[in-house]
């Protein structure tokens, strides 16, 4: 694969085209599995800004929740810390793999959909991480994603989300498609209120503009 992001934009406009927000995650974790070509947003290693806000945040809780898990670090990052964890995504391959990768690991791994979770998720992490999967739907389907994601925290409990950044009135560009500071506000349901954001660039030819932001739950 040439341009593996390239295809990923290909296959997000053909599914975003049929109506399908979500549909396309499945065809681009297979391809990948087959043609054997990395996914640009999988590091294969955990996200830095979760390292860094363990750091700060030692003791989350007891049961914690990583959406968009992709190939499952970042979920066993936290059950390293001793959390209870349930990792989604709504690729079937990518939850395969995590469950190849890591076998006989504590995490629940599932397949499931941002935009139609388990009801039973409904308020019932410590903390929840959200790194990179608002950002790449579009319209209505990008706002429904973020109340969600809110709506899986518990009163107590935290959210960290990181995502690329813009201003605005600056251009959408291509997928990933930035937040806005605004967008950041649809995270914020059920009393759940930003307390901390940082605006970082990332050195990169172009630098990489993200918002690393922190919401809690009285």
């Amino acid at each position: 694969m040439s341009d593996a992001r390239a295809r990923a934009r290909d296959l997000a406009r053909e599914s975003i085209a049929r109506g399908n927000a979500t549909g396309w995650f499945e065809q681009l974790y297979a391809e990948s599995e087959r043609d054997g070509f990395a996914i640009s947003w999988v590091d294969v290693a955990p996200n830095s800004y979760l390292v860094d806000w363990l750091a700060r945040n030692p003791a989350p809780g007891s049961r914690a929740l990583v959406v968009g898990c992709g190939y499952g670090d970042d979920a066993e990052l936290l059950a390293s810390r001793g959390l209870e964890v349930v990792a989604f995504d709504v690729a079937p391959s990518a939850i395969a793999r995590c469950r190849s990768r890591f076998p006989g690991s504590s995490v629940e791994y599932e397949v499931a959909d941002v935009l139609g979770p388990p009801a039973s998720w409904s308020a019932a992490f410590d903390f929840v991480f959200e790194a990179y999967t608002v950002q790449v739907l579009p319209g209505e389907a990008r706002r429904a994603s973020a109340r969600s994601i809110g709506g899986f925290v518990a009163p107590g409990g935290a959210l960290l989300v990181v995502a690329r950044s813009r201003g605005l009135h600056d251009p959408e560009g291509l997928m990933p498609w930035p937040l806005t500071r605004a967008e950041l506000d649809e995270f914020a349901v059920q009393g759940l209120a930003l307390t901390r954001l940082d605006e970082i660039v990332e050195p990169g030819d172009p630098p990489v503009p993200r918002f690393v932001a922190e919401f809690t739950r009285p």
